[in-house]
């Protein structure tokens, strides 16, 4: 485990009992709604994370590194991109995934790219974003947020 797992930890712990403290009824409800809600997406994480293993275990570190890493970093930055605007899987599931493809080689810039449109452009949900707000703000929305996405991931690469 590491140093921010760890913290992470202590500060759960330290704000559970806090509010138990405050108020033990809304925070046992929260704890059951937490357990509720984790009860119904349990199956959906655990088929990504096979499905990230199964990806990972058949793409070789070197393949990674040479289509990710430093050498094309413009091209596998805009293919990242497009890739993650495309997938909707939820960030914290993308998490472990992109941290894999870091290890195995790949850049930051592509990669920050990838959880960039991951949270930020959704094509699969355009049809029910332009139902509620309008075609025209679902392209502008984005088209900006892929813009954006796109800036951020190569401050990030300066950055980082």
């Amino acid at each position: 485990m590491d140093l921010f797992t760890i913290l992470l930890w202590i500060i759960t712990i330290v704000l559970f009992i806090i509010f138990l403290g405050k108020d033990k009824k809304k925070t046992i409800n929260s704890v059951k709604m937490a357990k509720k809600l984790m009860k119904n997406m349990i199956g959906e994480i655990i088929a990504v994370l096979f499905l990230i293993g199964l990806i990972l275990t058949f793409i070789p570190p070197h393949i990674i590194k040479d289509f990710m890493g430093t050498s094309k970093v413009i091209s596998s930055t805009i293919v990242s991109a497009l890739i993650g605007s495309i997938t909707l899987i939820p960030a914290f599931v993308a998490f472990p995934l992109v941290g894999s493809l870091v290890d195995r080689g790949a850049s930051i810039i592509p990669i920050a790219s990838f959880l960039t449109t991951l949270t930020m452009v959704g094509i699969v949900t355009f049809p029910l974003e332009k139902k509620n707000f309008g075609t025209k703000f679902a392209v502008i929305r984005n088209t900006l947020s892929f813009i954006f996405a796109l800036f951020i991931s190569f401050l990030m690469g300066v950055l980082i």
